[in-house]
């Protein structure tokens, strides 16, 4: 199984529901593209949240230097991103991908974030709960929708709010895979108890 992580819009959630995924199924992880924090970039942190052996980290295809739009972060680095050069990893066993802020942002004036979901991934759609959180769901959910591309779920961020997720999950159809409360901090012990909270739902996916 590939999943494919991507938020409604920047600092949603991804980074935590992508280590949560990738423990519950002892999955590889891969972020195709990291712009700035190349010192402490995504791949990092879920790595300090990983408790199991088993999981294998695949390094970034582009990792640029600017904690800015990948657009912008590749051409102040003098790069162009190229979806050719974006190649997945090899694996036998489940792959996380996790992509960067929401799936329009731009890779270079053609591309986005949406173009690098591949036929055979789900998409699991991070949803953190704020004043216009709904729309922004919906929207993001549509756009996946008119491009054919499968949603494995939604998996919610925040404390729970029960009238945006209802009216979410009755409009779309879909899953809600679990919910990240907003919590004092995150390590490898929350991290493996949100995980075996998750599993289930995401081994029926």
């Amino acid at each position: 199984m590939k999943l494919f992580i991507t938020g409604i819009g920047t600092d949603v959630g991804k980074t935590i529901a992508s280590a949560i995924i990738t423990e519950a199924l002892e999955a590889d992880y891969w972020k195709p593209v990291q712009a700035g924090d190349a010192d402490n970039s995504d791949t990092h942190k879920v790595k300090r949240y990983i408790s199991n052996e088993k999981t294998q980290f695949f390094p970034n295809s582009y990792l640029l230097n600017t904690p800015a739009s990948p657009h912008l972060a590749a051409a102040i680095d003098g790069v162009t991103i190229d979806l050719t050069e974006i190649k997945e990893p090899k694996t036998k066993n489940h792959l996380v991908i996790e992509g960067a802020g929401g799936l329009f942002v731009p890779l270079n004036d053609t591309d986005t974030i949406a173009d690098l979901i591949q036929p055979d991934y789900k998409v699991v759609v991070v949803s953190r709960h704020y004043l216009g959180s709904i729309n922004h769901t919906l929207l993001t959910i549509e756009a996946l929708k008119q491009r054919n591309i499968a949603i494995a779920g939604i998996v919610f961020n925040g404390d729970a709010m029960p009238s945006t997720e209802d009216i979410i999950l009755k409009k779309t159809g879909l899953k809600m895979i679990g919910r990240i409360e907003n919590e004092p901090y995150f390590d490898q012990n929350v991290i493996a108890d949100y995980a075996d909270a998750f599993r289930d739902t995401l081994l029926k996916l």
